[in-house]
C-alpha cells in the first residue's frame, strides 16, 4: 500500500505541475512510513517540501496555495498530530468554497496516517476520522486495498473540494495488484456477500472482518463484509442494499463507540432499512478511553472474537 500511495502521489506531480507535497520529514527522509520517498529527489524539494513542525502552519499555507489555483497534498505525520491543525481546517479549509459560493474552490488533500496495530504511543495511533465526518464541506476517505489506495489517492488530488485522506498504518505493508479501475467518492464495495448478516466496516478493520467472517462459518453464520471505502459521501444504497437483503448488520471500526462513526452508520441504517432488520444494529469498536499503551493496544482493538460475540447477539431465536 505504502508504494501504491508513493506511485499514486509521483504520477500525479507527473502529470500537473500545480501539484506540490508539504509536511514533516516528507523530503530527503521519505516521510516516516517512505510514502513520499524518492520524490524531492525526482521532482525537487520545491514540489516535495519540508516544512517546520507546525501543523497549523503546514495546512494554513496549502489553504492560500489552493486559494491560488495549486494543489496541495499534506502530510500530517501522525494522526493526533493533525489536531493542532483543525482550527485551520473546520475554518478555512472545509469553509471555503461555500463562502464564495463556489467562486474559489479549495483543491487541498490532507493525508494522514490513522489507527493502531503498530504498537505505537499516544498520539500515534488515533482513530480520529469522527471530527472529520462531523465537519461539513470535507469529503473522508480511507482505503483497504492497494488498488484502492492508488485510485481514491488520485482521485483525491483531482478533487476541488478538500479531501481528508486517511491512511490506515498497519495496512502500509499489505500486497496487492493495482487493476487501474478507480470507484468514484461515494461507492461502497461488497467484499463478501452474505445471506445472514452484514459487517459494515472500512480501512484498517476490512482484514478483521474478513478474518471473522471466515471463522463465522465455523459457527453457520454465512456474513457479508461491506467495505465502505468514504466515509463521506456515504454510500447509503450499497449499504442499504446489502442489509436490506441478510436483515442483521455489525459496524465496526477501531474508533471510539460513543458518538463515533458507528452511531451515525446504525442510525442511517436504522431508518432506511427499519422493516427489513430482524435485530438492532449492533457496533463493534474501540473503547471509549484514550489509546492504550502499545502492550494493551491488543484488548483495545476489534477482533475477530467481538466481532463474533456481536453476531452472536442478533437475535437469531426471532423469526
Amino acid at each position: 500500500m505504502a508504494q501504491a500511495l508513493n506511485r499514486a502521489l509521483r504520477d500525479a506531480l507527473a502529470e500537473d505541475p500545480d501539484v506540490h507535497l508539504l509536511g514533516e520529514d516528507i523530503g530527503a527522509l521519505g516521510g516516516v512510513f517512505r510514502v513520499t520517498d524518492g520524490l524531492a529527489a525526482e521532482f525537487g524539494e520545491n514540489r516535495c517540501t519540508d516544512t517546520p513542525l507546525a501543523e497549523a502552519g503546514i495546512l494554513g499555507t496549502a489553504a492560500g496555495m489552493a486559494m491560488y489555483g495549486l494543489r496541495p497534498v499534506v502530510e500530517m505525520q501522525f494522526d493526533a498530530f493533525a489536531y493542532p491543525a483543525f482550527e485551520q481546517l473546520v475554518s478555512h479549509v472545509a469553509r471555503m468554497r461555500n463562502r464564495t459560493r463556489g467562486a474559489v474552490p479549495m483543491p487541498l488533500t490532507v493525508r494522514v496516517p490513522y489507527g493502531g496495530g503498530i504498537g505505537g504511543v499516544e498520539h500515534h495511533s488515533d482513530s480520529s476520522e469522527t471530527y472529520y465526518m462531523a465537519t461539513p464541506g470535507l469529503h473522508v476517505v480511507t482505503p483497504a486495498t492497494v488498488a484502492d489506495a492508488y485510485g481514491l489517492l488520485r482521485q483525491a488530488i483531482a478533487s476541488d473540494d478538500p479531501v481528508v485522506f486517511l491512511e490506515p498504518k498497519r495496512l502500509y505493508w499489505t500486497k496487492g495488484e493495482l487493476d487501474g479501475r478507480v470507484a468514484p467518492f461515494g461507492r461502497a464495495a461488497v467484499r463478501r456477500t452474505g445471506a445472514d448478516a452484514t459487517l459494515l466496516t472500512y480501512g484498517p478493520a476490512l482484514p478483521v472482518c474478513l478474518a471473522a467472517a471466515d471463522a463465522a462459518r465455523e459457527q453457520g453464520w454465512d456474513l457479508g463484509v461491506v467495505d465502505l471505502r468514504t466515509l463521506v459521501p456515504f454510500d447509503d444504497e450499497t449499504v442499504c442494499a446489502e442489509v436490506s437483503r441478510t436483515g442483521r448488520a455489525v459496524v465496526v471500526h477501531e474508533a471510539a463507540g460513543f458518538a463515533g462513526p458507528g452511531a451515525e452508520i446504525a442510525a442511517r441504517v436504522t431508518e432506511r432499512c427499519f422493516h427489513h432488520l430482524r435485530a438492532p444494529v449492533l457496533r463493534v469498536t474501540g473503547f471509549d478511553i484514550p489509546y492504550p499503551p502499545p502492550l494493551l493496544e491488543h484488548h483495545h482493538l476489534p477482533d475477530a472474537d467481538r466481532i463474533l460475540a456481536a453476531v452472536a447477539r442478533l437475535q437469531w431465536d426471532l423469526v
